[in-house]
């Protein structure tokens, strides 16, 4: 089955695409992208070979984790995604896809594979959970992509109006030195904001200083022209 699937996707591949991508994807060396691969297949039609494929084995996604083609990955994460919403209330089913989610933590390795799952798979599950230590454990990792994973899964815990993990995982990551990190925690606690403005400026008042600009920036693009000068001001 998994030829099959990278079969269709190269059908569907564009070779005027993939220096773009790997611009767009920072494959340089030394950049974060570093040696990811791409055939040159649009989001859209990933997402069309996902559906085709829903109930992929286990030991075909991993295959397709396994690859150095970018394209190959994210669709594995479009159906993995799509079988954890199917499984709706069987949790013994979704806390598999959890586990086989969090094993592969390394081939998540770029910002689209990250932002197109953690919430929807990890931050889902942890919805009613009382124990989210796992979330914190990513957030210390010295992995960019685990870290980004921990805050970015947030987002399902924020559409509840649940902001203590948010904040306290955007505490612990303030002086993560990578940019990719500094934005992701801006866009959640921009989240946060958008649901409850008075928490938002509560963590800006306690942390305005040790914020990176840019996370700073993120955080604060929904307030009102006059709030955002007045924070930006304090750095």
């Amino acid at each position: 089955m998994i030829h099959q699937v990278q079969s269709d996707l190269k059908k569907l591949s564009d070779s005027s695409r993939i220096v773009g991508a790997q611009r767009f994807f920072k494959t340089g060396k030394g950049q974060y992208g570093e040696g990811d691969k791409f055939i040159g297949v649009i989001v859209p039609n990933q997402r069309k070979i996902a559906a085709k494929y829903a109930d992929l084995s286990s030991a075909d996604l991993q295959k397709l984790l396994n690859s150095n083609i970018h394209e190959y990955r994210l669709t594995a994460i479009f159906i993995l995604v799509n079988q954890y919403q199917q499984a709706k209330r069987d949790m013994v089913r979704r806390k598999k896809l959890v586990g086989f989610y969090l094993k592969n933590t390394k081939n998540i390795n770029n910002w689209d594979l990250v932002d197109s799952s953690a919430q929807h798979i990890l931050g889902d599950y942890l919805r009613d959970k009382t124990d989210r230590k796992i979330l914190y454990r990513l957030a210390k990792s010295k992995n960019l992509w685990e870290k980004r994973i921990s805050i970015i899964a947030t987002l399902a815990l924020i559409r509840l109006n649940q902001f203590d993990d948010t904040v306290a995982l955007a505490e612990i990551l303030l002086k993560d030195n990578h940019d990719l990190t500094h934005k992701a925690v801006g866009w959640m606690l921009r989240e946060v904001g958008n649901r409850d403005q008075a928490r938002l400026k509560k963590f800006l008042n306690q942390h305005i200083r040790q914020m990176p600009r840019v996370m700073l920036r993120y955080a604060i693009e929904k307030l009102a022209e006059k709030t955002r000068k007045y924070y930006l001001d304090l750095k």
